[in-house]
């Protein structure tokens, strides 16, 4: 399992990426506004998909919008898809 990292710009845009030997291998794109965290964009390199890396990234994401009392908008597809799939793990931190 990789370390999921955060890198944000002095606007609070930027993403949750992870990587292998200097590879990124997955992102996702976020940007933090007051008290709100939106996703727009998950994305996993072709021939690492599958292995549950933007699960990694989504709950990393979670995590720290829990952490820093942040509600999270999804635009990105998979973290709407996973928020209305499993609503009782997200609903503290989904802004409906």
């Amino acid at each position: 399992m990789q370390e999921v990292q955060l890198d944000l710009n002095e606007k609070n845009h930027g993403h949750f990426y992870i990587k292998e030997n200097d590879e990124q291998l997955a992102e996702m794109q976020v940007g933090i506004s007051g008290a709100d965290l939106t996703v727009y964009h998950t994305e996993v390199l072709p021939g690492h998909e599958g292995k549950g890396l933007a699960k990694q990234l989504l709950t990393a994401m979670v995590d720290y919008a829990r952490e820093n009392k942040l509600k999270v908008i999804p635009l990105c597809p998979y973290v709407h898809a996973q928020f209305k799939r499993h609503p009782e793990e997200y609903n503290d931190v989904w802004k409906k």
